[in-house]
């Protein structure tokens, strides 16, 4: 039986408003996200998609249910939960290798150390160690021919397209090596030829590192192409509508959509999320 990394028990989330009714965005949210999962998550916009992604991230609080990691609760951010947003979040001032490298400065290694206790007797412990430059160096270098960005190590981000900019972030979310990489619609910005590709590498990277994985994201194809289990969300107030386990094999690439196989989960998941949007009062 597969590991809950992540466990949401009926989460409650609304918005205040100083003029007219307050703003139902989650209703009885209940979902576990199961380690090594690929996660994608598709609704009407304005279901609370986003929200929920927040508030796994520790950067929104809720009002009511229960949200868990390794069965404990998440009460703020933590290096363990990486966020990647649409929009690059780089540092203008720095370059790409600083970029990828800036986090480690805050993320301490766990290292090994033998010790002798007051009888002589050895034994091995865990301490806690910033990473020396030179391991910086090495993990940025990793990152970065990971997401193909060789020879860009000293550049700046002025200087880089939209794909490459969030190819440095994915490089630095992955960099601080956290247990889940939580990842808001980073590619729906980028033109249709980079979001491919970014995809592809996106999708060889986790096979990779094997990191757990929970995107959002408007694009249906996206979400089949991507997911191990595509998460649909109903109109607000936002509610789990439907789960459904995408059971095509890995490696999978863009040739992949023109499989009858996939067209099946497309056009089922495009037609539970499009009913949806019609129900939408307008």
């Amino acid at each position: 039986m597969a590991e809950v990394l992540i466990s949401i028990k009926d989460v409650h989330k609304e918005y205040k408003v100083e003029k007219g009714a307050n703003v139902n965005a989650l209703n009885g949210v209940t979902l576990d996200i199961e380690k090594n999962e690929f996660v994608c998550v598709v609704g009407p916009s304005g279901c609370g998609k986003t929200t929920l992604l927040n508030i796994i991230a520790g950067l929104e609080t809720f009002d009511s249910g229960k949200v868990t990691m390794h069965g404990q609760p998440i009460v703020g951010p933590a290096p363990e939960r990486g966020v990647i947003f649409q929009q690059y979040a780089l540092f203008p001032w720095m370059t790409v290798r600083k970029n990828i490298e800036y986090g480690l400065k805050f993320i301490p290694k766990p290292v090994q150390v033998e010790q002798t206790d007051a009888s002589g007797k050895k034994k091995t412990t865990t301490v806690m160690q910033k990473f020396t430059a030179e391991e910086k160096h090495r993990l940025s270098d990793h990152y970065i021919k990971m997401v193909n960005l060789t020879g860009f190590e000293n550049s700046f981000p002025k200087a880089l397209s939209g794909g490459m900019k969030q190819r440095v972030a994915i490089a630095r979310g992955y960099a601080l090596n956290p247990e889940v990489l939580l990842m808001d619609e980073p590619f729906g910005a980028l033109d249709a030829q980079t979001r491919a590709q970014l995809q592809e590498d996106l999708l060889k990277t986790w096979e990779k590192e094997k990191k757990t994985v929970f995107f959002i994201t408007h694009d249906v194809d996206e979400a089949v192409l991507l997911a191990s289990k595509v998460v649909i969300m109903s109109a607000r107030p936002g509610q789990i509508k439907e789960i459904v386990n995408i059971d095509l094999p890995y490696p999978r690439t863009q040739a992949t959509k023109l499989e009858e196989g996939f067209m099946r989960y497309k056009n089922y998941v495009w037609d539970t999320v499009y009913k949806m949007y019609l129900e939408i009062p307008k």
